[in-house]
């Protein structure tokens, strides 16, 4: 009996479930995946159900070609002569099957980016949608750095970030427009890219009461560069600010003078 035929026969049919599956999340994590192994290898499974139905279908559609149940019950079968009688009915049939399993690989690797993409964009993810609990990825930091939870008309022009940083034993507070940000392989969020940055030392805050208007601009300094590279382990409070821009509207005064509102 060849034990290690029915092997790879079940890793290749289970393999485009597992590469499905990758390829759907969008996992901030690039190392190593900390679900529980019983619900990866059930979820993979699934997914290798439902995209063989869909191949096989397909294949019936495009090729007339149908699914031989029992050719794939003997070659994992325990019996020799039967397995080997599977193993001449595939190798009559050796380039169709890898065409099949070819396809079914590349297809399993693209389809889900366009699924999750097109998640991404009509916002079925989005925190109060009525599928949510379903489409939303497994993502904090995407839905805080990206505004993804707005309504796509709410969505923010731009997102302003504020964080202080220890600076030769002093807190400095930097200011810039988020362009994008990286993790590192532990899903742990590594570096933020700030534009148009400036920044202060947290001590030149003052009171409440005694601030004018237009002093927080002077006391800023602006930083000279087109990207300000933040590690986010160098900072001590991060705060995030959602800007949306409005257009003022012009009417007429009653003197007949145009008025911005």
């Amino acid at each position: 009996m060849n034990v290690a035929l029915p092997a790879l026969i079940v890793f290749i049919v289970l393999l485009p479930g597992f590469i499905f599956r990758s390829g759907l999340k969008r996992a901030e994590r690039t190392s190593v995946d900390f679900s529980p192994f019983g619900r990866v290898v059930a979820e993979a499974v699934l997914w290798a159900v439902f995209v063989h139905s869909a191949w096989l279908a397909l294949s019936y559609i495009v090729c007339s070609r149908q699914f031989e149940p029992l050719v794939f019950m003997n070659l994992l079968s325990s019996v020799p002569i039967s397995q080997a009688k599977a193993a001449e009915q595939v190798g009559a049939e050796f380039f169709w099957i890898a065409a099949y399993f070819v396809s079914l690989l590349v297809a399993s690797h693209g389809v889900p980016i366009g699924v999750r993409r097109a998640i991404s964009n009509y916002r079925f993810d989005r925190e109060g949608a009525r599928f949510s609990s379903v489409f939303r990825f497994d993502a904090p930091w995407y839905y805080l750095l990206t505004g993804a939870d707005f309504k796509k008309s709410e969505e923010p022009d731009f997102i302003k970030v504020s964080a202080i940083v220890e600076v030769a034993k002093e807190a400095v507070l930097y200011v810039g427009v988020l362009d994008d940000f990286y993790f590192d392989s532990e899903g742990q969020l590594d570096r933020l890219i700030l534009q148009n940055v400036s920044r202060r030392p947290l001590a030149s805050d003052k009171p409440l009461a005694k601030s004018v208007a237009g002093t927080d601009e002077q006391r800023f300094y602006p930083i000279d560069g087109d990207n300000f590279v933040l590690r986010y382990s160098e900072a001590i409070t991060l705060n995030v600010q959602y800007i949306k821009l409005t257009t003022a509207e012009t009417v007429d005064d009653p003197h007949g003078q145009p008025v911005s509102s």
